[in-house]
């Protein structure tokens, strides 16, 4: 009950005096792409140092696959301040950008993970993939999964110490994701016990 108030109130200060649109398919215009192209880059600049991809990506993307991609832009009157983008697969949403040239409380998580969910469970996707990272997206509902990634190291001294960190890390990683799945805010069945 303290959980679900306090996600209300942040998705109450997030929307405060913004209008939240979701655009897909044809309602995407190259001058949404134009207000994403600006928060991609500000964000990529503070988080990861150099954005990589291209304004002409976003374009292609549009052009290639509209039908399939999901953007959560906020407006405050008739000027975009912050978007989210995901790309809709058959049984999935995922979040995949995001940025904001108005630093505004709890906006990130409204744009990037209520409105993803709100989304997905409209057009009744059984998952929401909001991207690697970011123990704040317990409390909003993301349960830990562990990915996995395949990558080829051609020096064999180097692959051999990676092999072997990863068997030790892998345990850590197991036991860091059981803790953090003890902290989602979701009710626990009742133990039921037999007399």
């Amino acid at each position: 009950s303290r959980k679900r108030k306090t996600l209300r109130k942040e998705r109450e200060t997030a929307r405060q005096g913004l209008d939240i649109r979701l655009l897909s398919g044809s309602d995407i215009r190259e001058e949404h792409w134009d207000a994403f192209w600006v928060f991609y880059q500000d964000t990529s600049a503070r988080k990861w140092g150099r954005p990589y991809l291209t304004r002409a990506f976003f374009s292609l993307l549009g052009e290639a696959m509209a039908d399939r991609v999901l953007l959560a832009l906020a407006y405050d009157g008739d000027r975009p301040i912050a978007g989210a983008l995901n790309l809709i697969g058959r049984d999935a949403l995922y979040g995949r950008y995001w940025g904001t040239t108005d630093d505004r409380p709890f906006l990130h998580f409204e744009l990037c993970y209520y409105q993803a969910m709100d989304y997905a469970i409209a057009h009744k996707l059984p998952r929401v993939e909001a991207g690697a990272q970011g123990e704040h997206k317990i409390a909003r509902g993301y349960a830990p999964t562990i990915t996995h990634s395949a990558h080829y190291l051609p020096d064999p001294g180097f692959r051999e110490a990676v092999a072997d960190f990863l068997t030790r890390e892998r345990q850590a990683i197991r036991l860091h994701a059981a803790e953090l799945a003890a902290l989602l805010p979701f009710r626990r069945p009742e133990a039921t016990t037999s007399s």
